[in-house]
């Protein structure tokens, strides 16, 4: 699974990285970012739960 964050639809909001601090972080621009390509199999179901929780929806997942 290949997890995306589309900044121009970004809202820094810092949820995903609650969910799953091992696949998204926060830049210094205060966007949010997926920084482990492809995501590791013990991270599926939190990157899930991330892209669902996302108020911006913009979390793409390959």
């Amino acid at each position: 699974m290949i997890a995306e964050v589309d900044k121009e639809e970004c809202i820094g909001c810092e949820s995903c990285p609650e969910f799953c601090p091992e696949v998204f972080k926060m830049e210094a621009d205060g966007l949010a970012v997926a920084y482990v390509e492809p995501v590791p199999a013990e991270f599926e179901a939190a990157v899930k739960e991330a892209a669902e929780g996302c108020p911006a929806h913009c979390i793409h997942l390959k």
